[in-house]
This record gives C-alpha cells, structure tokens and sequence, in this order.
C-alpha cells in the first residue's frame, strides 16, 4: 500500500497556537515561555507532545521518565519542539477494582490532552498492560501522527536455580502451597526474585504482547517491543523514535494510515506465532473500533486459527523475554510469517518502510527460544473463539495455554455467583467438586464486577491440588492476566451482568467444550434455558454514581473490545475552536 507523503513545509496544526502576532498568539507562546524557551521554537516547527505514563503506582512504567528524555534529544535533533506531558496511569498490579475498568477513561484522557493542545505528532510512552491500548485509543481517535515507545520488560527473575517469569511463577507458586509442595517461607523468599528490575512482565504476558502488537501493526518502529527495559538498545529506541515522529508529521504519516485492515490482520497472526495474552482480543478491537475498522471475534478465530506457536515463552513455555530478544525477537516472527505466505507485507509501518521490507534480512540467533514451525508449541497457537448456547456472542480460549486432554471435556458445573463466593468456598474440603468437573465464575464481565476483572484463572481447590492435579476447566465472562496459563474459558459474552446465558447455569448442570469444534454448550434443553433466563434478576451492584455508573452504563460487551458506545467509531476533528 503506497503511502504519498504531504508537501514540506506548510503550515502546522500548532501554528492555531504559536504563529502570527495576534493577542491570542502572545498570549499562547509568552505562557510557554515562562519556562525559559527561545523564540525560535515557535517558528513553526513540528511541536511534538510526550505522551507519559510514568508513574510511581504503576511500576512497570516507573522508569519511563528517563525514556522521555532519550525521546526529546531525537526531536530536538530533528528540528522538532518536544513537549512531555502526563496521562491518567493504569497501573495493573495496583489499581482497584481493576486497570480494565480505567482503559476507557485513561483513552479519553488521551484523546482530549492531544486534541485540545498545540501538537502536531505524539510519542506515545507506554508499558503496562492498558496504558498501550489506552493511548493507542486515544491517539486513533484524534489521529495525528503518532509512535508508540515501550517500557521493556524486566530482566528474568530466578529462584532456587529456576528462571522466575513475572506473574506466571506467582499463580505457580501459590497453588504449590496450596498443595503442601512450597512452605510460606519460600514462598516470601521467591518474593524478591520475581521483579528485579525496572519494566514490565518478563512473560509473554499483556504487556509485552501489546508491545509486540504495537510493533506488529506497525505504529512502533521494528524491534520495540523485546527490548529489555534496562538495556542501553531500548534509550537508542526512545532516541530514534523522537527523530521518526518529526519526520512523520513533516509527511503527515497518520495512524489511520498505518492500523489498516491489513495490519490487524497482522497482528492477529503474530499474536498466535508469540502466544499472546488473550486480552488483546479486546484491546484490538477497541482500538480498531475507535479507528473506524470492522474487526470482530470471527476474525481472530479465521485468522488466528493455524497459526503455530514458534515462541517458547512463559506461560506457554519456559524461557522469558530476554532470551526472546536476544534471539531477534519479534522481526523473526514477523519474518516467518512472510515467508509462509501469513503476512500482509505492503502494510505501510511508522518508518514509512513496508514491513517485509524491515524485516526481511532479519535473523533467529536460537531457535530452542524462536522455533522452525516443524517443533512449534502448538500448531493452532491463535485464540480459540467458541460459541453455543452458552456463549451466544463468543468466549475465548488461549490453546497454547491449554491442557491438549481438556480440550475436548464433558464435566459438571460448580458454580460461583461471583469472586466473593468463590473466594468463600474453594477451600473447603466439603465443597462437591473434582478434576472432572467445570469451575463456572459468574458476574464478573465488564458490568458485573465491574471492570471485568482478571479472576478468570481461578485457583483449584486445595483437595484436588493434593491429587497432584494442576488444570481444570474454567469458564466465566472474567479476563485473565496474560501472565496466566490453564485451560481458562473467558470473556464469555453476553456476560451474566447483563443476562447472558452464563447468568443462570446451575451447579450439577452438565457442559461440553469441544475447542477443536469451537463450541461451548450448557446440556439444558432450550424450554429450560429459556425458562431460567425469563426468571433470572440482576445479581451485581448497580454503581450509583461517578464514573462507575458511566462506565456501567455505556460498557460493551467484551465481544466488542469493551469500549463505551459513545466512543466507538466517532473520530472527531484535531482541531478544537479557539475559546480566547
């Protein structure tokens, strides 16, 4: 797809602002000026704004202020104006009820901060999970030029001689005390081990596969996404990318140009080849939502579907992002996807370069860390879509992730109304419940928690544990983290919150998953399941108000990528009216 490049010079958007000499113009660049900037800055140069989401409560992005300055000596270097400011940070580990629920409202942050001030291209500076389809969001629905620059991920944690993946060796170890085979002593001591350094997940958890989606469709330059957070390559990136973007607003290089069809189809695929988090199922379709393309559910199942997994990564395997970037890391999946006929390789990235043509000379440096397709993981690495009637609108499941002998299961259900009564009952020893079984989690989906939480993975119950029993069968209308791993059903859709079928499965009914099939069946008669849902009533706490309430009121379901109804597909002008 050719990319025609705008004339250069010409007037910029920021020139609304800084150019002439009327009173609003004095008034806007002698403001500015209190913080000691020369007159020749407001010349009419690409001013570039630093979009940042560091903050102390969101660790994984803790370092990304130093970041922001390698990204500001590029600008500089390129004759553009840098300007950092800060967004709303949804730090994953730390924020309540969960970072989900704050992704729409850090995107409207986004948007309105790029829309409403002088800025020609933004840098987008990310790291945790929701930060990068936040600001991507946002970012798509102004629609000025626009990069991503990640965090990194942390160096590997080790432990006892044993490589520690951030989050995964945390469900891993939990459920070994659980079942008497790590003490509460170890299990502190591991502690300390599991996040030494700066960055984020060292899994191929969420935020390193939204890095690498990031990368994948294009609006990051090629090699972002491995990069260790404390590696002097990942400040060259930063550097780099704060010359690209001056260079981008000279060609006005949009998003739109860039998150084409195409390049969702791309990173559709290479999430399978990484075996990606689940959670960018929403996340894209968020983002593809805001920037006005049709992506659904049936996409990620047509195109993900035999796609193998080639990257033996926790928690679907057993090395960590730092040997994933040692080893070339996501320019070698790319590559592979081109040269098996998988890739749109036309699509136009940030660099202004296709990107076959930025990644055809790269090589795998190992390939035990980037398998041949021949010893892939799995050979059907993308995301499962399952649908029946209990999932009507779609559930989704992670088979890289997955027992092979669960895939096809016939169990009874245990059912939980939701987190506080899992919590309350999983440890009892006379809870009726074996490995054969289905653990169903309810109400606990975008309205229902609300946010829609990452409790999907719930944790066995001790008895079973003690079997020596590690994986069960879970199904709810909850995420998990992408850290996680089992045979986890999620985002089952319609969500119970708001009527779906999930809402009124009984313990003691029968269900079927059939992932080969595609399908999820509750064995209830369809006079039956109608019956239940005519009498069904609301479970979950209506928020009453604040931005719970807006949330509640206007979420999406997670087949749709969760955005609120207002926001989806409603791109609104970049240049705001002048109110002086």
């Amino acid at each position: 797809m050719a990319f025609q490049a705008a004339n250069w010079p010409r007037k910029l958007r920021s020139a609304e602002w800084f150019g002439g000499t009327s009173r609003d113009n004095i008034y806007h660049r002698s403001w500015m000026k209190n913080q000691g900037l020369p007159d020749d800055l407001f010349d009419g140069r690409p001013v570039i704004g630093i979009c940042n989401t560091w903050s102390q409560l969101t660790p994984c992005n803790a370092h990304l202020r130093d970041l922001a300055e390698r990204v500001k000596h590029g600008i500089y270097e390129a004759g553009g104006f840098p300007v950092e400011f800060p967004v709303f940070s949804t730090g994953e580990s730390t924020l309540r009820p969960t970072a989900m629920m704050f992704r729409n409202l850090a995107s409207m942050d986004v948007e309105e901060a790029i829309r409403g001030n002088p800025l020609d291209g933004v840098v987008l500076l990310v790291g945790c999970d929701k930060t990068t389809p936040s600001l991507l969001m946002g970012a798509a629905s102004v629609n000025l030029p626009a990069i991503v620059v990640s965090g990194g991920p942390m160096l590997n944690g080790w432990f006892q001689g044993e490589r520690v993946g951030s989050g995964t060796h945390l469900w891993k170890f939990s459920e070994a005390v659980k079942a008497g085979e790590m003490n509460r002593e170890e299990f502190l001591e591991a502690e300390v081990s599991m996040s030494r350094s700066p960055g984020s997940c060292n899994t191929m958890g969420t935020a390193s596969t939204m890095a690498s989606m990031a990368e994948a469709l294009g609006i990051a330059l090629s090699g972002n996404a491995a990069i260790p957070a404390v590696d002097s390559r990942r400040r060259v990136m930063a550097h780099l990318s704060g010359r690209r973007i001056v260079q981008m607003v000279k060609d006005d290089l949009k998003p739109s140009d860039i998150l084409t069809r195409e390049a969702f189809e791309n990173a559709i695929r290479t999430n399978g080849a990484i075996g990606g988090s689940t959670n960018a199922v929403i996340h894209l379709l968020a983002i593809a939502g805001r920037i006005g393309i049709d992506l659904t559910l049936d996409d990620w199942d047509r195109l993900g579907r035999d796609i193998p997994t080639i990257v033996d990564l926790m928690p679907s395997g057993k090395y960590l992002m730092e040997e994933f970037f040692y080893a070339g890391g996501l320019p070698v999946v790319i590559k592979r996807l081109g040269e098996a006929g998988l890739l749109n390789g036309d699509a136009i990235t940030v660099s202004g370069e296709t990107i076959w043509d930025e990644v055809k000379d790269v090589r795998n440096w190992n390939e035990e860390v980037i398998l041949p397709a021949q010893r892939a993981l799995t050979s059907q690495g993308g995301i499962a879509v399952l649908k029946g009637n209990l999932s009507p609108d779609g559930a989704v499941l992670k088979p890289s992730a997955a027992s092979p002998h669960l895939l096809k299961h016939r169990g009874r259900a245990v059912v939980f109304e939701d987190i506080d009564d899992y919590k309350s009952k999983i440890n009892d020893e006379d809870l009726d419940i074996d490995e054969t079984c289905i653990m169903v989690l309810k109400n606990c989906g975008p309205k229902g928690y609300p946010g829609l939480s990452e409790v999907g993975n719930m944790g066995l119950p001790p008895k079973v544990l003690r079997k020596g029993i590690t994986d069960m069968i879970r199904v709810s209308d909850a995420r998990m983290s992408g850290t996680a791993y089992g045979t986890v059903v999620l985002h089952t859709a319609p969500e119970a919150a708001a009527g779906g079928p999930l809402a009124v499965v009984r313990s003691g009914d029968f269900i079927e998953l059939d992932v080969p099939n595609r399908r999820l069946h509750l064995e209830v008669s369809d006079e039956e399941l109608q019956r239940r849902l005519d009498a069904w009533k609301p479970h979950h706490v209506v928020p009453e108000s604040g931005y719970a309430r807006l949330f509640h009121d206007h979420v999406q379901g997670a087949d749709t990528g969760a955005d609120f109804d207002f926001l989806i597909g409603c791109r609104g002008s970049a240049v705001p009216k002048d109110s002086h």
